[in-house]
């Protein structure tokens, strides 16, 4: 509700703050969602039919939207105008991934309807907090022990080829090795390395500890040169000790002002992307995605530790998981790309706390069409491939509604082209195109709306 101040003349609104964490998997395309949400808010705005479900829930009221002052918070700024300038190029590009933690604000102005429209508008200050996608997986570790960890994280690449450089270096160590600087960094820099090559190469998902892969600003703490190691070795007492501090370190932070006042919570992930990749892929990110459901799992304030309550059990009351890149498939396949998404993100929430699955393009690459294959009638998408002269056709296949069995790997059914974005209208005053932010603003923000 919007609280009032009674004044001597008038009646004026006070501004109400909304916090949305938008996170994910590495690689979901948060940039180009808040690109794309910032972009679409303001031409809707501005009278531009760019967001329909959210135009249906003002129903006729006043909205308008500006891009909030900076204020006084150390976060920097998402550079909004830089990424819509790169969606607006002809041929149009994608923004540059952002690299660090940024916010976001856009001022609301939304009136009132009926009796009520004489009143001054609700004043909404909406903040769009970008977490990077890598640290997302960190979350999971706030309620695991060094060993337990250890054992997780060795399991994932013992049978993995890129790890073969890492798992030699550990089944070399004596069994009394001893808690030596030197050999803490020699194996941190192979798990490092090994961790990229599994995101770069492989395309997997489940990548801990998330700040090896993006590390904090500033110089990074000695304490960071961990590895996971099983055993009772001096060694493993030094890793265990660095373990803990890096913990403690996320815990911290997460109890930071700029992540304690989150209100809602959107968690991306390229589904799509992890289905083409294979099964090994696929079964990563569902796994990544599931452990960071579990993290997010509560049963009310009392039932949570300290640092999820002071995180999550003063305000928030909706998480939204998307499945990103909605427009490389057809229509019809969308709703089985949202239902896969709830399939590996459905932890149970206490009365009053809300979540949804979504299937989204943030930025529309394709349109949809009809295309005959093979004498049959299907349903396709069309769009221009980067680097081609023309837009060309693409039947990807069919979309699970659940994580896949078998006999769907024993045909290559997705395929999914490298589509540039479509031309923006009036340069992004006119919003950008896309598939169903509308109905995760709806979502998002139902109250305030």
């Amino acid at each position: 509700m919007t609280d009032w101040v009674g004044t001597a003349r008038a009646l004026v609104p006070v501004r109400r703050s909304v916090r949305v964490g938008v996170t994910g998997l590495a690689r979901a395309g948060k940039t180009a969602l808040l690109t794309s949400i910032a972009a679409n808010l303001l031409a809707t705005g501005a009278g531009a039919p760019a967001l329909p479900a959210v135009i249906a829930r003002l129903a006729g009221r006043k909205f308008r939207v500006a891009v909030a002052p900076g204020g006084a918070e150390d976060l920097p700024r998402f550079d909004t105008a830089a990424h819509l300038a790169a969606l607006a190029r002809d041929p149009p590009s994608w923004p540059a991934r952002t690299q660090a933690i940024s916010v976001l604000s856009l001022d609301l102005e939304i009136g009132h309807a009926g009796l009520l429209a004489a009143l001054p508008p609700q004043r909404v200050r909406l903040e769009l907090l970008d977490y990077p996608g890598e640290w997302l997986l960190d979350l999971p570790l706030l309620g695991l022990g060094f060993g337990a960890w250890s054992a997780t994280a060795l399991r994932r690449v013992e049978k993995r080829r890129e790890a073969a450089e890492f798992l030699a270096f550990i089944r070399a160590l004596p069994a009394t090795a001893a808690a030596d600087d030197k050999l803490a960094r020699v194996g941190h820099r192979l798990y490092r390395a090994l961790l990229h090559r599994l995101r770069d190469e492989a395309g997997l998902s489940m990548m801990q500890p998330g700040r090896f892969l993006m590390p904090a600003p500033g110089a990074e703490p000695p304490w960071l040169e961990f590895f996971p190691f099983a055993g009772d070795a001096p060694l493993t007492g030094l890793l265990r000790a660095r373990y803990e501090a890096y913990v403690e370190a996320v815990r911290a932070q997460l109890m930071a002002p700029a992540f304690a006042r989150i209100d809602r919570l959107v968690v991306l992930a390229d589904l799509l992307s992890a289905l083409h990749a294979g099964p090994a892929a696929f079964a990563d990110a569902a796994a990544a995605l599931t452990e960071v459901a579990e993290a997010l799992r509560w049963s009310g304030p009392s039932m949570l530790p300290d640092w999820l309550s002071t995180l999550l059990g003063f305000g928030i009351t909706r998480v939204a998981f998307a499945a990103t890149k909605a427009d490389h498939v057809a229509d019809r396949q969308r709703g089985n790309l949202a239902a896969l998404a709830a399939a590996v993100t459905s932890p149970p929430l206490p009365s009053g706390l809300h979540s949804a699955a979504f299937a989204v393009a943030s930025v529309r690459c394709t349109e949809d069409v009809v295309w005959t294959l093979d004498g049959h009638p299907v349903s396709a998408v069309r769009g221009r491939v980067a680097g081609a002269e023309r837009a060309g056709r693409s039947y990807p296949g069919e979309v699970p509604d659940r994580p896949p069995g078998f006999e769907f790997w024993a045909h290559p059914f997705l395929a999914l082209p490298d589509f540039e974005p479509l031309r923006l209208p009036r340069d992004g005053k006119g919003g950008v195109p896309n598939v169903n932010l509308d109905a995760l603003l709806a979502f998002l923000l139902e109250d305030v709306l």
